[in-house]
């Protein structure tokens, strides 16, 4: 970007300014100011709703887990892929109440819990 003001002839010239000039150069500088890039990817719908369905399921596990664990004093990490990899859902229970044994709730909380959670993998 160059603004500039050439010198004026006589009569246009105020007397107390001579050879006055205006340049802006920013061609040398960097611009620091970096725009942020964003990479964006369209699904179809069904993709879409799966996600949205997984989504759901993991929101729920992790207000469950809020509500099970309250105080949070220990941090328990559930992986959904995990449970769905296994065979038989009496594996996955299993598992499951391995995971929740240092849970101080009732032992008929966490069996709903775990009940519940079964079934909303099923929907995945």
């Amino acid at each position: 970007m160059q603004c500039g003001l050439e010198q004026m002839n006589d009569c246009e010239r105020s007397p107390n300014r001579t050879n006055l000039r205006v340049n802006f150069n920013e061609k040398g500088k960097e611009v620091k100011e970096r725009r942020e890039k964003f990479l964006t990817a369209k699904y179809g719908s069904h993709q879409m709703s799966l996600i949205r369905k997984r989504l759901a399921v993991e929101m729920w596990l992790y207000d469950e887990l809020q509500k099970l664990f309250d105080p949070p004093s220990e941090a328990i990490d559930v992986d959904i892929d995990e449970i769905l990899d296994m065979d038989t859902d009496d594996i996955r229970r299993s598992h499951l109440s391995r995971l929740l044994s240092v849970c101080k709730r009732p032992p008929s909380d966490i069996s709903k819990f775990i009940s519940d959670l079964l079934d909303r993998a099923k929907t995945l």
